[in-house]
């Protein structure tokens, strides 16, 4: 495609900022997905301090932009199309970033979008820039936390990487539920799923004798062929 720049090993950079720790939490809801990002950023030795943090993002509607908790004015920032511009941060800090977006009209199939009643991603090799400001490069691995909030009657199953910590039902008739993956991670393998899905449960027993809880989720009209 002569529309696509070539990328040449030559030219690699490493990353100026790392992020250690995600932590996402989407409020889900139709029309506006809001999601909130908060990053635990470190500055990279060998970056100048000083130099401005760029992070990736595309087709997003930014809300608010903090540091430590303190929320940036606009000439400490810089948007266009393609990024958000940070213009200086502190060698180690905690970036927060609110966005809102649209999965209902997403019809990238990247990001997070909606297909048919369910919600589901897809991130690779750059979609998750669609979904927040961020790193979107697969040299940058961090932990996640993920927490979903939806309604409760049409969403029951609400899916992200890891282990599942915490499902709560709210006042409102939603619930809240957290998932964390113990594991650093490039954003290209974030997933999520939420949605009215069926179940199929079973366990299998390693040689060293742990048992592991084995779970496929499908929509209920494809769970009889999840057996095979």
């Amino acid at each position: 495609d002569a529309d696509v720049a070539a990328v040449r090993l030559a030219d690699y950079r490493s990353p100026a900022y790392r992020i250690i720790h995600t932590d996402l939490t989407f409020d889900l809801a139709d029309g506006t997905t809001r999601v909130t990002s908060r990053l635990t950023l470190e500055r990279d030795p060998s970056t100048a301090p000083g130099t401005p943090l760029v992070l990736d993002g595309q087709a997003l509607e930014l809300v608010s932009v903090a540091v430590d908790d303190r929320r940036l004015e606009a000439n400490e920032i810089q948007v266009d199309a393609e990024s958000l511009t940070l213009l200086d941060v502190p060698a180690a800090c905690t970036v927060t970033v609110v966005t809102d977006i649209h999965p209902e009209t997403n019809t990238a199939l990247e990001g997070l979008y909606k297909s048919g009643s369910m919600y589901c991603t897809q991130c690779e090799a750059e979609g998750f820039r669609r979904i927040t400001y961020y790193l979107d490069r697969p040299d940058v691995l961090a932990r996640f936390r993920t927490t979903l909030i939806a309604d409760a009657a049409r969403y029951p199953v609400l899916l992200s990487n890891g282990n599942l910590i915490a499902d709560v039902a709210l006042g409102d008739g939603r619930r809240q539920v957290t998932w964390e993956d113990p594991f650093p991670k490039p954003s290209y393998l974030f997933a999520l799923v939420a949605g009215d899905l069926a179940l199929l449960e079973d366990s299998f027993t390693t040689q060293s004798g742990r048992r592991v809880a084995l779970r496929i989720y499908s929509e209920p009209h494809n769970i009889g062929q999840c057996g095979y």
